[in-house]
């Protein structure tokens, strides 16, 4: 099989930029290719909130890079509209937003770094005059938490809402075959280069796929297929591993928008998403490791269950459970993207978004199809996110260590732990610094990084650790990449 574009992957980043190809560049040949069941695929799992300011932290505005992150989310919001219009056949009525609209609610036991985020949310709302009001909790329909969790803060955010991440993804691939791209069912197993570039692809069932340019957009099997052609030489990926639930309403009204908390010490906001018809998506629970475990882990389950019922609606407690979503977001070791050329011709990455990539894949497929179509230098908006780089250090090392301490600290607070008056935290807190350093004493070099990823360097398995310390030492080199 020939291509002028072979994508790995057919998730939404995969499927988003097939679609923009083909809009520009009618003639072109392009090749989608993944799992027609989608194993593990994060967007499938996804609540799919279209959330730009709900995810600002108090962090976003210090360095560039999150800066820039932020910009493309922003850019993001005002595509959406558009992007689902443009999705529908030939009638303008792409996938609707299910629930537009979005509540950020800050509970009376929240913790300081949810206040913290709430107060940044709030501030960038103000600074880039987005629509919102501040509003009453006793105002926000289906609100009924247990009374020591009623939020003594709440926001509502008028562009932000929520569409059916299942619902986007039939749209994307009926519109991609409505434009001429050619779906396969089947998984990348390898790269092909030859003469210093990338040729295509080997899938599973031994097909080879000839191609012009090459796009790996595989989630978390990103990084093995990136390290056949760029061994060490782009951050190492793990697996984000989140677990939500959908019900079906039987007590209460229900909510008719997103209802969201800020993002949380070491973990993404708690969320609700009304789907239609009764039906409410609850999530996620967040986890990350090297290698994923087989299922969702039973104690993060169950705290994803009573969060939800206690902070939102205690009738949840009589909803019946209608599914489980579980999948891995595919995280980079600075989690920072890995978005445009890898430095080898022909051979493009699309990956490494995290909890972002649904909502910005309007704007990474147009930006990548700018670079595909019209090689030249990387767009501003993707330049930092270089699939070929160091590891992006937001902070200092000792920042990550303070940073670690009051996560874990703020974590145990949430998940109950409960001290008497003469007692402090000071135990909890030294076992977590302890810890961060026994994390990084694993690196070579150390390097600042977030609470989340210096918990699973700490857990680390040997083989793991290996391939990440070449890869610091390889990063630390400025050297072009190597011909395949």
């Amino acid at each position: 099989m020939k291509a002028d574009v072979a994508v790995a992957g057919n998730g939404v980043l995969g499927l988003s930029l097939a679609v923009e190809l083909k809009r520009r560049a009618p003639g072109l040949r392009v090749v989608v290719v993944g799992p027609a069941s989608r194993p593990g695929g994060a967007t499938t799992a996804a609540g799919a909130m279209l959330n730009c300011f709900a995810e600002v932290t108090d962090t976003t505005h210090r360095h560039p890079a999150s800066r820039a992150k932020f910009a493309m989310a922003r850019t993001a919001l005002d595509a959406w509209p558009d992007w689902l219009a443009a999705l529908g056949d030939g009638d303008g009525k792409g996938p609707s937003a299910v629930s537009p609209g979005t509540f950020v609610v800050l509970g009376a036991q929240a913790t300081a770094t949810a206040v913290r985020n709430f107060d940044a949310v709030q501030e960038a709302l103000k600074e880039h005059a987005e629509p919102h009001q501040e509003v009453q909790a006793a105002d926000i329909p289906g609100l009924r938490p247990v009374p020591h969790e009623r939020p003594v803060r709440a926001l509502y955010l008028e562009r932000e809402g929520a569409v059916d991440a299942r619902a986007v993804l039939q749209a994307l691939e009926d519109a991609g075959r409505r434009l001429g791209v050619t779906v396969t069912d089947g998984r990348t197993t390898h790269l092909l280069a030859a003469h210093g570039r990338c040729t295509g692809m080997r899938l599973d069932d031994g097909t080879e796929i000839a191609a012009g340019a090459v796009v790996v957009a595989a989630g978390t099997a990103s990084g093995p297929l990136l390290d056949q052609l760029l061994p060490d030489r782009t951050p190492p990926m793990l697996h984000g591993t989140g677990c939500a639930v959908r019900t079906l309403r039987h007590t209460g009204p229900g909510f008719d928008r997103v209802i969201r908390t800020p993002t949380r010490s070491g973990a993404c906001g708690m969320h609700l998403v009304p789907l239609g018809g009764g039906v409410e998506y609850l999530g996620a629970t967040n986890v990350v490791c090297f290698d994923p475990p087989p299922g969702p882990r039973l104690g993060v389950t169950q705290f994803l269950l009573r969060f939800a019922t206690e902070q939102f609606d205690t009738r949840l407690g009589m909803s019946s459970v209608q599914g489980w979503h579980y999948a891995g977001r595919p995280v980079p070791l600075d989690r920072f993207p890995l978005l445009g050329p890898t430095g080898i011709d022909g051979l493009y990455a699309a990956t490494g978004t995290y909890r972002d990539g649904f909502h910005s894949s309007p704007v990474i497929a147009r930006h990548l199809a700018d670079t595909i179509l019209n090689p030249g230098p990387l767009p501003e908006l993707l330049a930092p996110f270089a699939p070929v780089r160091g590891p992006i250090e937001t902070m200092t090392v000792e920042e990550s260590i303070d940073l670690f301490v009051s996560d874990e600290v703020e974590t145990a607070a949430e998940y109950g732990m409960r001290l008497p008056y003469f007692l402090d935290t000071d135990p909890i807190a030294t076992r977590a610094r302890n810890q961060a350093h026994e994390a990084l004493e694993r690196l070579e070099p150390p390097v600042a990084l977030p609470p989340e990823i210096l918990t699973a360097v700490h857990a680390a398995p040997p083989t793991h650790l290996r391939h990440l310390n070449t890869y610091l030492r390889t990063s630390r080199t400025t050297g072009p990449v190597p011909s395949p």
